[in-house]
């Protein structure tokens, strides 16, 4: 069963109000995970096989992001751990949309 996560990443201290070139650093670490993922307009939700996998998942996102030159970084994380039945992105919007 997949978890799905929701991760916002915050780069502090840029100089600039304009974070989406830092927010791409993120992107393409997530990109490279090869976890399904979508972008969304306040964080970027993403597949894992496992809440054990985020951990390592965040820390590749720091990770680059402090290769990039940040200095600080507030990340905010909404988990979607369901154990009774197998869901996916598309299922919980195609739910809603009906």
């Amino acid at each position: 069963m997949s978890v799905i996560v929701e991760i916002a990443v915050d780069p502090i201290g840029t100089g600039s109000p304009s974070v989406g070139d830092y927010i791409r650093v993120a992107i393409d670490v997530i990109k490279r995970s090869g976890y399904k993922y979508e972008i969304g307009p306040m964080g970027t939700s993403v597949e894992l096989p496992s809440v054990e996998t985020l951990g390592k998942l965040l820390q590749d996102i720091h990770d680059a992001l402090y290769k990039a030159g940040i200095k600080r970084i507030v990340t905010t994380v909404r988990i979607d751990d369901r154990r009774d039945k197998a869901i996916t992105m598309a299922y919980k919007v195609e739910r809603v949309s009906r």
